[in-house]
């Protein structure tokens, strides 16, 4: 009687078999596996498999868009999933979060990650993908945008959307060249290439940032990667702005794209500690070196002010490198940490600017970095530093 009693009330609770689990994560993992297959294989029939019937010629675009990219992996990691209900007997609609995983091939170390929102319809018991978009906060990819065309350097991969095969081309050659003029400036070991992505314009740019496109008017290029990656990181981008590129001429061009292959190369030895001003003027040392080019010359809104009498009493500060605020002003602080470096050059050697780069990015933190750096490896402070980068523009840009 008792045991009939506890069995009774134990149904009651609710104690009888759990719930069983909801199939759905693991049938959409397995439909995007599927899908990641068949992109890479460049089978449309098995990639058109996975798609919605109802919507299969507009997501097929992005299996278009991608034929020139030369894809190593491809592949996507669930983490979550939202079951929202049928809008029709015999259907179910689910949301899903994914991270995205691709390396592109000869050039990816590691792979690039970026979270996508997925929309999947369940149809007669099977899954298929509706529509693949950024997730909150990600930016797009270029063959979101549109068709994408590769051309191949010998040292650079140029992806370009909208833009004709010459002027990839080009692209590529002023990469390929830039690459060497770099590894002669940074002697420490990076990959030797570079990947150059070619929007077709500026709202494009600024899509693929994920960032206000205004907020680039006027830049010709920016650099994304991991400050700080390591041999298994994905390897950097330099976004091409078509807009403010295209009316460089070929010197301007040329500066543009050593300056952020130098950022490639330099993104090891580059973190939270290295401030702007180096980082920065690093590169556009590496980028004037050996064109000739004086002070005056490459640095015009510098020397207006310091004829002017308005010489900086001190270096710029990150916050003078923001982009969409006073152009004349980004461009006196690209100057003077640019000619910081070339002081450093100069006075202590091409070596010791390498040596300094390195010792401010290996510091545990901003705090401190510069200044130990200028003792250490320069064996100057902070205070004799600044004066002496004062004279300087007063001596190369009065």
């Amino acid at each position: 009687m008792a045991v009939g009693l506890l069995a009774g009330l134990l149904a009651l609770a609710g104690c009888g078999s759990p719930e069983p689990p909801d199939p759905a994560p693991q049938e959409i993992q397995t439909l995007l596996d599927r899908h990641a297959r068949a992109l890479l294989a460049r089978d449309e029939a098995a990639y058109a498999v996975t798609l919605d019937p109802a919507r299969a010629s507009a997501a097929l675009e992005e299996f278009d868009h991608l034929a020139e990219v030369p894809l190593a992996s491809w592949g996507y990691r669930l983490k979550a999933v939202e079951r929202q209900g049928g809008d029709r007997a015999g259907d179910d609609r689910a949301t899903a979060r994914a991270d995205l995983t691709y390396r592109v091939e000869g050039y990816d170390s590691g792979p690039v990650t970026t979270e996508r929102v997925l929309d999947l319809t369940e149809r007669d018991g099977r899954w298929y993908v509706t529509a693949d978009r950024p997730g909150k906060g990600a930016a797009q990819q270029l063959w979101q945008q549109g068709d994408v065309e590769a051309v191949r350097g010998a040292r650079s991969l140029v992806l370009g959307v909208g833009q004709s095969e010459e002027r990839l081309k080009a692209i590529a050659a002023a990469a390929d060249r830039a690459v060497p003029a770099v590894s002669a400036a940074w002697s420490r070991p990076w990959a030797g290439r570079v990947v150059v992505l070619v929007p077709a314009s500026l709202d494009a740019m600024g899509g693929l940032l994920g960032a206000p496109a205004t907020s680039y008017r006027g830049i010709a290029a920016v650099t994304t990667g991991e400050v700080g990656g390591g041999p298994d990181a994905p390897a950097d981008r330099v976004i091409v702005n078509p807009e403010a590129y295209g009316v460089l001429g070929e010197f301007g061009q040329q500066v543009v794209l050593t300056h952020e292959t130098t950022h490639v190369a330099t993104r090891t030895a580059t973190s939270a500690a290295t401030p702007v001003w180096l980082s920065e003027g690093f590169a556009d040392w590496v980028a004037y070196r050996g064109t000739g080019r004086t002070a005056a010359q490459a640095a015009p809104e510098l020397r207006r002010a310091v004829r002017a009498g308005d010489v900086p009493a001190v270096l710029p500060d990150d916050k003078a490198f923001a982009f969409g605020g006073d152009a004349e002003a980004l461009a006196r602080a690209y100057e003077g940490g640019w000619l910081a470096c070339e002081l450093i050059a100069e006075r202590w050697g091409e070596a010791k600017l390498t040596a300094f780069y390195r010792a401010v990015g290996a510091h545990p933190g901003r705090e401190g970095a510069v200044e130990k750096a200028l003792t250490e490896t320069l064996g100057t402070s902070p205070e004799e530093f600044t004066a002496a980068w004062r004279a300087f523009l007063r001596d190369r840009l009065s």
